[in-house]
């Protein structure tokens, strides 16, 4: 079986954002994405030109890292990136769910995979204009049929300005029957090479009273709307 690019492995920790906000996880960030978003985040997981920092590990070797990290108790575990559904994590997910963890992951909804399946939820975070990426709808749909029968299916989208927030209303229009949450976007995301960038915290507050004022006068009351937790918490920190 071909190796897992991992990143980095870490927790226990609290999910920062989305469905699962504030839940007790361990990370499983994979390496390699299939999109270069211009305000991605976590650079040191995407860009190429770091690939000499990511470790190939066995699937075991993911799984025993997990356990080692929760202590051998059963916890959530999230697959993130980069994008995770690019590389096969259906072993690591049947090691797991037989002693009892629960497996969430965030993926932009452009690679699906029969394993999705196998997940306790599923976030599908298709990007805005602002990202500079077009999302293939059918891709995306094809996403949600791998998983929509067996876990719990979330959209989740990052909101810049106005353009991404009209976009997300279409976005919300097009899938009503899912549950919908809405982000503003770090708008100073660290550089690849540092693992705890100075953050613009004021700003991000700011975006965050825009976002929530925006829905509410529209009475536009689908949506969630929630920060990053994890970035009002540490800011740019990583590995928390």
């Amino acid at each position: 079986m071909s190796k897992l690019s991992i990143s980095e492995i870490f927790g226990p920790t609290i999910q920062g954002e989305g469905a699962l906000i504030g839940e007790p996880t361990v990370f499983v960030r994979a390496g390699g994405c299939d999109y270069r978003c211009s305000w991605c985040d976590t650079l040191h997981a995407v860009d190429s030109a770091y690939r000499h920092t990511w470790d190939q590990m066995d699937s075991a070797d993911v799984w025993h890292k997990i356990e080692e990290l929760s202590g051998h108790q059963p916890i959530t575990v999230s697959l993130s990136g980069g994008n995770p559904a690019i590389q096969d994590f259906s072993q690591v997910i049947s090691l797991g769910k037989a002693k009892g963890y629960k497996f969430a992951i965030e993926t932009q909804g452009s690679v699906a995979r029969d394993w999705f399946a196998d997940l306790d939820t599923l976030v599908l975070s298709p990007k805005p204009p602002s990202s500079g990426e077009t999302v293939n709808w059918d891709k995306f749909d094809a996403c949600l049929d791998a998983a929509i029968n067996s876990a719990t299916c979330v959209i989740k989208v990052v909101v810049f300005d106005d353009v991404d927030y009209d976009w997300a209303k279409q976005v919300g229009e097009r899938y009503p029957y899912l549950p919908m949450y809405l982000q503003p976007g770090n708008h100073t995301p660290p550089p690849p090479e540092e693992a705890d960038a100075q953050i613009d915290m004021d700003g991000i507050m700011d975006r965050m009273h825009w976002l929530v004022d925006k829905t509410v006068s529209d009475q536009w009351f689908k949506p969630r709307i929630l920060p990053q937790l994890h970035v009002l918490l540490w800011g740019n920190k990583r590995g928390v």
